[in-house]
């Protein structure tokens, strides 16, 4: 499964060709709890932390997809506050201890450099996505800014044709007085 498809609007969301649905909250905790699970079980037995790097990535991306989907459940008020705070700090607990542990491990390895640049390399990768995430909003509230004033622009040139509509009907109807009555312009006695 793709974890990316889960995005903040909570619809579909293509990922290269596929559409991908996004996972209800309880679903992304237990795939979060599970991906945690497979991991410590995997480092039991793994000969070294490079075998567990992939199992390790998937259960930050559970991580990543639990978080969102706790977040999205709430902006769409599912819920009591109490019971979407307790599950996404739960959840955000576990994680966190876990992380802890990996931490650990790699120490016991002597592999605490390797760490280092893992964490240095994720403050990097949040730095990048905070901006491009700035970027996005930026730019969404320029489309909406140009949005409204397009709608504005519309609603002029709409009253501005009404109003010319009506002077056309006002003088086309003079016009017909004018040539019944022929009490008009230069007819007048």
């Amino acid at each position: 499964m793709d974890w990316r498809c889960l995005q903040s609007e909570g619809c579909l969301h293509e990922v290269g060709e596929e559409k991908m649905i996004p996972l209800d909250p309880m679903t992304a905790l237990a795939g979060l709890q599970s991906a945690i699970g497979m991991v410590k079980k995997a480092s039991k037995v793994a000969n070294d932390l490079g075998s567990l790097a992939p199992m390790i990535g998937k259960m930050f991306d559970a991580k990543g997809q639990a978080t969102r989907a706790m977040l999205q459940a709430k902006r769409e008020k599912k819920g009591s506050n109490m019971g979407a705070a307790l599950q996404i700090e739960m959840a955000l607990e576990q994680a966190r201890a876990f992380e802890e542990e990996l931490k650990m491990l790699f120490m016991q390895t002597g592999k605490i450099d390797v760490w280092n640049k893992i964490k240095a390399r994720q403050a990097e990768m949040d730095r990048d996505d905070a901006k491009e995430m700035a970027a996005l909003k930026a730019e969404e509230k320029k489309a909406k800014q140009k949005e409204q004033e397009m709608n504005e622009l519309a609603m002029i040139i709409a009253g501005c044709a009404f109003v010319l509509f009506l002077v056309f009907v006002g003088v086309n109807e003079m016009m017909d007085y004018c040539q019944q009555t022929k009490q008009c312009g230069s007819n007048r006695r």
